[in-house]
């Protein structure tokens, strides 16, 4: 199968270099000027965008809705080249608005739209483990299904492009929701004079475990703010979970004060760092 790939970073070029591995003929739309992935070495690369309109199927997974909008939907979009019966994946973190847009916009060009969102790490992504949740037509997501285990697992089957978005979005909210905490957490025990390495020990003994202690717990007792997860985008999901809530006339007043020290986190300078980095601003 030919597919093209649009955004292949941290999350897009593990899930490339999948793809092209297990034989098909992958093509990279190379967005800046930068060398192809390490993890799809075997893959093709273009600077022009309309040498992905000839694919089966195309992937976008890309930072902000604006970029995914801009090279499918904007005036130089690819949607507007792609041929009727093929078949148009988003794997970004996107709000479900955007994602109506993207579906209809082509629906419209015969085109088959499915929203998949990612639910764990890049490492997760590398070795096909990424937990993948996916709204849009069944008949399309089933003619897929050779396609899904190559690039993730399990995959969750959810119907709508609503659901796909949201779980993804709740997701990182509590995600986000429990880092703050611990974060706050860490400090106090700190405060009481424990070590920070004892510290994690300890809790992961106890009912306050998590991923976020399991995972980011060992980089915060070693002060690491390599950007795994990066706070601006740990914020801009919160955001767009806390815009999708208001949208649906819905009081998260928790998430709201998540947001608010994501905000003050960026302000502060802390934005390229991993979203762990939210920890400077508690005192």
């Amino acid at each position: 199968m030919r597919i093209g790939c649009i955004g292949t970073g941290k999350m897009g070029g593990p899930i490339a270099g999948n793809l092209a591995r297990a034989g098909h003929d992958v093509i990279i739309f190379q967005r800046r000027d930068h060398s192809t992935p390490p993890a799809a070495p075997s893959a093709s690369r273009t600077r022009n965008l309309r040498d992905l309109a000839p694919c089966e199927v195309v992937l976008t997974c890309l930072p902000l809705p604006r970029d995914v909008e801009t090279v499918m939907t904007g005036p130089k979009g690819l949607l507007a080249s792609m041929a009727p019966g093929s078949i148009y994946i988003d794997m970004s973190t996107i709000d479900p608005g955007t994602s109506h847009r993207l579906e209809a916009a082509a629906l419209r060009q015969e085109i088959e739209f499915l929203q998949c969102t990612l639910g764990k790490t890049p490492d997760h992504a590398a070795k096909a483990q990424e937990p993948m949740f996916i709204g849009g037509s069944k008949a399309c997501f089933e003619r897929l299904a050779a396609l899904w285990p190559v690039m993730g697992s399990p995959v969750h089957y959810l119907g709508t492009v609503d659901a796909a978005c949201a779980i993804k979005l709740v997701s990182n909210m509590i995600g986000m929701a429990n880092l703050v905490v611990l974060c706050e957490g860490l400090q106090v025990l700190h405060k009481a004079g424990l070590d920070m390495e004892k510290a994690i020990e300890l809790l992961q003994d106890t009912g306050a475990r998590s991923f976020q202690l399991d995972v980011r717990g060992p980089w915060i007792a070693a002060e690491d703010d390599r950007s795994r997860f990066g706070l601006d985008l740990a914020l801009k999901d919160v955001r767009l979970g806390c815009e999708m809530a208001d949208s649906w006339s819905m009081d998260i007043p928790t998430m709201k004060t998540v947001l608010n020290m994501f905000q003050e986190a960026s302000a502060a300078g802390h934005g390229d760092k991993d979203c762990c980095g939210v920890r400077h601003i508690i005192t």
